[in-house]
């Protein structure tokens, strides 16, 4: 199936480049980083985790996603996922291989990386946040391939796959929960513990990962012509919604528990992210995420709207970047403001902080890509190319 990667439009040419490129320029300010430290950064003392775990933590969610498409596929065999299956499958491979990366970096020394394996600490929930990461990428590595692999032959996937798939089912709920323990299991930050925090990151992560799956498969559709069918998107799309009812829920919840009860730990990070201080940038950030996600539901929440063909797609654009902004730095801004002395130490990412982030993201669009590749290839030779 690698021989898929070697043909195709010019356009799928320069595009690889344009991402080889991309990579290269960021990973010598990477290299910059390595010499001269996280001072590149906009972290401090007082701001420990920035831009690169912010996006960590949300790509963990667009990985874990994929779960949305195995369920209903495989537990109450809906055969109109089957088709697009393969491409959650590749796009959490894409997803994990990032998160990964958004660790290295966030990393004065990449090597200290390796204590985790050569020291492991199973009191740490660090230690298991990297054992699930590794499982989960392990485990959509091999169901996708064999997956593709049998359609290529036109024959039934083997017998073996199924046991995997439902550990990997298992596995995507565990690789967000882990995460949003890694947060939750902190006492000192008021905004991360509490007990929904891992509720709130499933819901999330449900929403806005196969909203993002779908606004790839409008694209891909628009440059190749292969058709993920109605009925899919449909169905994918109604999900998207229930799940960002319940994402919108449970922060309204932390906002009646934080207000209600006045407590000022739970109530002043909230203050800060929405009324701001000193003009900072994360309350004109918060208001414009909580805007796009009313306007996304009142999009998505009336059947005749949602199943627009041209407003499906707005609605869908703001939903990922609604929730992009509250998983992301507005959740790490939350967390470590006000800090330990009741004060206020501001955080912004540099531009080379967002360089890097960015060749991080390129890694995974050049992995995506390369992997859609090479699933649309096969499709095309199988005849499952149109619906």
């Amino acid at each position: 199936m690698l021989e898929k990667l070697l043909s195709g439009p010019k356009t799928y040419y320069i595009w690889l480049v344009f991402l080889l490129c991309l990579i290269t320029g960021c990973g010598l300010v990477y290299l910059q980083q390595l010499r001269e430290g996280l001072s590149l950064t906009g972290m401090s003392r007082d701001v420990s985790w920035g831009l690169y775990i912010s996006q960590f933590t949300y790509f963990v969610g667009v990985a874990a996603s994929a779960v949305m498409l195995v369920l209903p596929a495989y537990f109450h065999h809906y055969k109109k996922f089957r088709r697009i299956i393969i491409f959650g499958e590749f796009m959490a491979v894409a997803a994990v291989v990032m998160c990964a990366l958004f660790i290295v970096v966030d990393l004065g020394q990449p090597q200290r990386m390796l204590n985790v394996m050569l020291h492991p600490a199973p009191s740490s929930v660090m230690f298991y946040d990297m054992l699930v990461l590794t499982g989960y990428l392990a485990l959509n590595v091999i169901i996708g391939w064999a997956t593709l692999e049998a359609e290529r032959l036109e024959t039934e996937p083997p017998k073996w796959i199924k046991p995997l798939v439902y550990l990997s089912i298992l596995w995507a709920f565990s690789i967000h929960t882990v995460t949003a323990f890694l947060y939750a299991g902190i006492p000192g930050r008021h905004y991360w513990l509490t007990a929904i925090m891992a509720a709130r990151f499933l819901s999330s992560a449900f929403c806005s990962g196969p909203a993002l799956l779908l606004l790839l498969l409008f694209l891909v559709r628009r440059l190749t012509g292969f058709d993920p069918g109605r009925e899919a998107v449909k169905t994918l799309t109604t999900i998207i919604v229930y799940a960002m009812c319940v994402n919108v829920f449970f922060y309204l919840l932390e906002l009646f528990t934080a207000f209600y009860s006045g407590i000022p730990g739970h109530r002043e990070p909230i203050d800060f992210l929405f009324a701001g201080h000193g003009g900072h940038w994360a309350s004109r950030w918060m208001w414009a995420a909580a805007a796009m996600a009313i306007l996304s539901l009142a999009l998505l929440l009336p059947p005749s709207l949602r199943e627009h063909r041209t407003l499906l797609p707005v609605a869908l654009v703001m939903l990922v970047a609604a929730t992009w902004i509250d998983k992301g730095l507005g959740l790490l801004i939350g967390g470590f403001t006000p800090n330990m002395f009741d004060d206020i130490t501001p955080y912004t990412p540099t531009g080379r902080e967002i360089t890097i982030a960015l060749g991080v993201c390129a890694v995974g669009a050049l992995v995506l890509s390369l992997l859609w590749k090479m699933a649309l290839g096969v499709k095309k030779e199988s005849g499952n190319f149109a619906d």
